[in-house]
């Protein structure tokens, strides 16, 4: 789960990380009233949507007046990065930048722990430096048993600085910023830029967390942040109802018991250079009501050109499978061709119930993602 900027330094300010000031504004009327409180003569507009490159997609905007912060607000208020409607914007004070620095807290996989990522350029051509510099990013596994300690945070603070003012400053906001990863069970924390001022503060000026989902449950005031996109109400719509689901960009609708059957199901119909829609895992029930409500499930996609069903049945019996199926469509009246296969536990019985209705009944699956991906091209 991600989050906004304004949130993330919400979270910053509470473990002591320093930020600039700033006021969150839904208005041109409240932006113009947040630059009068703020009472400063430039101040940034920063437009809050849960997605990178604001800036060189116009949404980060210096206002040295009061018309120069409506007509930013208005102008962001009405515009969408990548494909993302703002819906609000951050007023925040200017600040007199003398260097840009990156810092993030990840996760390394691979060793099993948090990886920490410094770099002397920071900004917004990080990516560029990870691409054609990679030497100039500092990363260094913080071991879990151990965390940050004084002598981890100051060593990797002397590699920005031999000012021991600044070296103090860059251990407080290192061992705070990993602290509060730890609490909250973030995936990532980023400050990109943390900035040196001319007044000699560092500062983070822009802030970015992700929240691992699979630990939310003990996080009741990280899921206050939630803002699922249409995509992601559908997955949680998904996961009340008993199923594992993820929304994909393709066509061809999946329905398949198991999730190794699943992912083998959605590589076959790449390999006959079709698109899968979704990953839909309904499990091991065969209860024909789980079968409806997953069918209903695929038809909320109003992308789909056909629908294809993989069930092996073991615990899940094929003609519950296929009486689900029966009375899914009987319900819902849709027109869109679905292939079915059907192997396992009273297979036979299961198909017998389909040949005599519009489905389109194969025995193997190799058949059945062939004929699910030209049903796929002939639809256009």
């Amino acid at each position: 789960m991600k989050i906004h900027e304004y949130q993330a330094k919400s979270l910053f300010s509470s473990y002591g990380i320093p930020v600039e000031q700033h006021i969150l504004c839904h208005s041109e009327e409240e932006a113009l009233a947040a630059y009068t409180e703020l009472d400063m003569e430039k101040v940034m507009i920063k437009a809050q949507v849960l997605a990178g490159g604001r800036g060189k997609a116009g949404g980060v905007k210096l206002a040295k007046s009061a018309d120069d912060v409506m007509n930013y607000t208005s102008s962001m208020l009405q515009m969408k990065i990548k494909d993302l409607p703002v819906t609000r914007v951050l007023v925040s004070e200017a600040v007199n930048i003398e260097t840009e620095f990156y810092l993030s807290f990840s996760i390394d996989r691979k060793n099993k722990s948090v990886i920490m990522m410094l770099s002397s350029e920071g900004g917004v051509e990080i990516e560029e430096v990870a691409k054609y510099t990679p030497e100039n990013i500092y990363k260094v596994n913080i071991d879990p048993f151990i965390g940050m300690p004084d002598y981890i945070a100051r060593r990797i603070a002397f590699f920005l600085f031999d000012d021991m003012d600044l070296v103090n400053q860059m251990v407080q906001i290192l061992q705070n910023m990993y602290q509060l990863m730890i609490d909250k069970d973030a995936s990532l924390v980023e400050i990109n830029p943390l900035v040196l001022t001319e007044e000699g503060n560092l500062i983070a000026l822009d802030a970015k967390m992700s929240f691992d989902d699979s630990a939310l449950y003990r996080q009741e005031d990280i899921c206050f942040f939630s803002e699922p996109t249409e995509e992601e109400e559908m997955e949680l719509h998904a996961k009340a109802k008993g199923f594992s689901y993820v929304h994909l960009t393709g066509d061809i609708g999946c329905m398949v018991n198991g999730a190794g059957l699943a992912m083998a199901t959605m590589d076959l119909i790449k390999l006959n250079e079709g698109c899968p829609a979704n990953f839909l895992d309904i499990g091991g029930s065969s209860n024909p009501k789980k079968i409806t409500e997953a069918m209903k499930l695929l038809l909320e996609d109003d992308r789909l050109k056909v629908i294809l069903v993989n069930i092996f049945g073991g615990i899940t019996r094929c003609d519950d499978v296929a009486n689900g199926l029966l009375k899914a469509y009987e319900l819902l009246h849709a027109d869109i061709p679905v292939v079915v296969r059907l192997t396992g536990t009273n297979e036979e019985e299961g198909r017998a119930l389909l040949r005599s209705s519009n489905f389109l009944v194969t025995d193997t699956m190799g058949e059945a993602v062939r004929a699910a991906v030209n049903l796929s091209i002939k639809a256009g």
